[in-house]
């Protein structure tokens, strides 16, 4: 018969290492890894393109700043500077609720679209282009632009112009000067102008006092908030290239976006979430995602925890089962020791070593012949005179017997039980 080819230690890491990469398996399920990759060449902060915003995701994080990219609609409630950039399609109510769910959640920053791109032709695509990369074709204005809930018709419009920018006390320039995408809605104040009065970026003037950004406004000519309102400022910034992936290759519009995310969070601590979900990569909540979120993480870890628990008395047990004895085995041995067994749990030896005392004195007195003494001492004495003239040097039979009944140990017990018998064998001879 040949050897078992499976060892305990290779059965032991067959086991472990299955069950390292279910868990895995279960927690990429549940943060949502097995949704493919969401460069794809859209305009949002996972996209790599010249429309995308990769590049200021990755600048705000060099800051310092805890940056995530959302696909649930949970960080819409979440704390924190949320940054939607809807693609030319947006449903324009459901964008609308966003933003009106922001107002008292946290400061929103809404980027327009601008660029119609697209994938680079399989036949010019040049070399050592990388995923993600696009051609960017035409320009759009969004329809929603013209009539958002809770902000109104922002006026937005693409034409030439100046190439430049001004705002939070510096100037720069704009990668693309033939196409600038502009507002010119009175309900926002401006913050970052192209030098001829027309706005790239502002905030919804309502009337409130947002901090750096009102002092920013007000030096660009605007009127004074007024503080003391739970409203969360909603910055607009109406021309893309500032912060996108095209408009990051120069410092100048790197260190604009670092001034206006810094006029958004006076305190320097708050997270930033980019959100993925207006551009079609939202993730749905599944029971496994669930299982790894809190406060049912807790639970999970229980589970596991039990499961290891369970695994390594399996492992323990490796092999076939032992047969189980009886409790109480058949035969006289086994009733004797069962006997034994309880007599020295409960210490009371004296259950045992009297009635053996007496059995040997009876014995013996019908081994020596004497006669029927009235009282068990008159007959010890009896027996100690037949064994000084039979067997001289033996120790007397009442001491022995003395000693049996006085043991309060199991050893002591047993050591006088054996002179006892030891006496009956010499006498019988």
């Amino acid at each position: 018969m040949n050897a078992n080819p499976f060892t305990l230690r290779s059965a032991l890491l067959l086991v472990l290492g299955g069950a390292a990469l279910f868990v895995a398996l279960l927690w990429m399920i549940g943060a949502g890894m097995s949704g493919g990759n969401a460069n794809d060449g859209g305009g949002h902060a996972a996209g790599h393109g010249l429309n995308g915003f990769a590049g200021f995701a990755r600048l705000i994080e060099a800051q310092g700043r805890t940056v995530s990219l959302s696909r649930s609609e949970q960080a819409f409630d979440a704390p924190g500077i949320l940054v939607l950039t809807p693609p030319h399609y947006a449903d324009t109510a459901e964008l609308g609720r966003i933003i009106s769910q922001r107002r008292t959640a946290g400061p929103t920053l809404l980027v327009l679209p601008k660029w119609q791109a697209l994938p680079i032709p399989a036949e010019i695509r040049p070399d050592g282009a990388k995923d993600g990369w696009v051609q960017l074709g035409g320009t759009q204005v969004a329809d929603w632009t013209q009539e958002l809930p809770a902000i109104g018709n922002l006026e937005a419009r693409i034409m030439p112009g100046s190439g430049s920018w001004s705002g939070f006390g510096a100037a720069g320039a704009l990668p693309e000067a033939k196409a600038v995408q502009t507002i010119a809605s009175g309900g926002l104040a401006t913050l970052v102008d192209d030098g001829r009065g027309q706005t790239l970026a502002g905030f919804v003037d309502d009337g409130n006092d947002y901090g750096m950004l009102s002092r920013w406004a007000q030096k660009a000519g605007n009127r004074q908030g007024v503080a003391g309102s739970a409203l969360q400022p909603l910055v607009i910034v109406a021309e893309p290239d500032l912060l996108d992936n095209y408009g990051m290759a120069l410092e100048e519009n790197a260190r604009l976006a670092m001034a206006l995310v810094a006029a958004m969070d006076e305190s320097r601590n708050q997270p930033v979430m980019f959100d993925l979900t207006l551009n079609g990569h939202a993730r749905t909540s599944n029971l496994l995602t669930l299982a790894f979120t809190p406060p049912f993480l807790a639970a999970t870890l229980c589970l596991l925890l039990a499961a290891i628990v369970i695994a390594w008395r399996a492992f323990l047990r490796f092999g076939p089962p032992r047969k189980t004895a009886r409790a109480i085995a058949f035969g006289k041995r086994a009733l004797v020791a069962n006997s034994a067994g309880f007599v020295r749990r409960t210490r009371r030896l004296h259950l045992v070593t009297l009635p053996y005392a007496d059995r040997a004195r009876a014995t013996l007195s019908r081994a020596l012949g004497l006669a029927r003494q009235p009282t068990p001492e008159q007959a010890e004495r009896a027996i100690d005179r037949s064994l000084a003239a039979r067997a001289p040097g033996a120790a007397p039979f009442s001491q022995i017997t003395a000693r049996l009944r006085s043991a309060s140990s199991v050893p002591q017990a047993v050591n006088a039980a054996r002179e006892l018998h030891a006496l009956e064998r010499k006498l019988k001879r």
